[in-house]
């Protein structure tokens, strides 16, 4: 991290075009031409990507928009009304992207259609919509609900594409900071630990591979061992298995089990964050707030050995 050098700035590191905001050094891509078509484009990336990381069950097609609103608009049950809420949001999402396929395909055809056309209207009215609805939506770990998610298709519509790549930073540096919380979290909590001896690297490797992940797209040639790493990073942590030391008490063997539990779910809230590419404040708040209590339930460094009758009950 480095704070001083100005949101923004561009520098070559490592033969590597990057951008600097909040502390963070980005890999820089150059945006597509903005127009109609790259808009198109973006839309449909970042649908998919939304439908990837929120509850199932929420990809309405957009010919099933009415459906869906009759749905919502009846039910009553708070419960209920917030899934079908989430539900109505897809369908108004899909609905956005096809009205926007076809607005592309009529400019294609020599078809001018302004910024105050109806069907661009309508598909602004649309995507307004769901992100309003979206607010009700939970991320598929159930944590939390992911707004940034539901707000970037509109900016890819309503925003010129190089502010939106802005915005794609500001947002990146922000789950990077996110994911650092997370290992220091881990590594304050089990760094001086004798029975987690070793899991510092494991921790610092995963939250590296993370961020480098985070910051790296899809069509990027590093992809490929990129991903790989961060993977691998993965298995190598959740293979770690806890020192063994001699007579261990029954709370000892409850602390490692848990230690280990606690573990996983840091893994689980690093890859929640890495493949979304959002923070998730409330996730990691409560997460770092989970070890905070765990360190100060007992006296560190930790005599214990593997609990492993007490960890295979937990599936760890």
């Amino acid at each position: 991290m480095d704070s001083s050098v100005p949101n923004g700035t561009k520098r070559v590191i490592g033969d590597r075009l990057r951008i600097h905001y909040f502390g963070y050094w980005i890999k820089a891509y150059d945006p597509p031409a903005d127009s109609l078509t790259a808009k198109k484009w973006l839309l449909d990336a970042l649908t998919r990507r939304l439908f990837n990381h929120v509850e199932h069950g929420l990809n309405v097609p957009g010919w099933r928009l009415a459906e869906a609103r009759r749905a919502y608009d009846a039910e009553e049950d708070p419960a209920r009304r917030r899934v079908k809420g989430g539900m109505l949001a897809g369908a108004l999402f899909n609905r956005a992207s096809d009205i926007f396929t076809k607005v592309v395909e009529m400019q294609a055809l020599g078809i001018p259609v302004g910024a105050d056309d109806t069907l661009m209207r309508q598909c602004d009215d649309h995507l307004q919509e769901a992100l309003a609805l979206g607010k009700l939506v939970l991320h598929r770990s159930g944590e939390e609900g992911l707004d940034e998610l539901w707000g970037e298709p509109f900016k890819a519509y309503a925003y010129p594409i190089e502010e939106f790549y802005k915005s794609r930073y500001i947002k990146i540096a922000q789950t990077m900071e996110a994911i650092d919380r997370v290992k220091s979290a881990l590594v304050l909590t089990f760094g001086a630990m004798s029975a987690f001896a070793g899991i510092e690297s494991l921790v610092v490797d995963l939250a590296e591979a993370a961020k480098e992940k985070c910051e790296t797209l899809r069509t990027d040639p590093d992809i490929f061992d990129i991903w790989t790493s961060f993977v691998v990073a993965t298995e190598r942590l959740l293979a770690f298995r806890p020192s063994a030391l001699d007579d261990p008490s029954p709370a000892d063997e409850q602390r490692v089990a848990y230690g280990m539990a606690l573990l996983c779910t840091g893994k689980d809230v690093i890859a929640y964050m890495t493949r979304s590419r959002v923070p998730m404040p409330k996730t990691v708040a409560e997460f770092v707030d989970r070890c905070e209590r765990y360190r100060d339930s007992a006296p560190l460094p930790l005599a214990a050995h593997w609990a492993g009758s007490v960890l295979s009950a937990l599936h760890l």
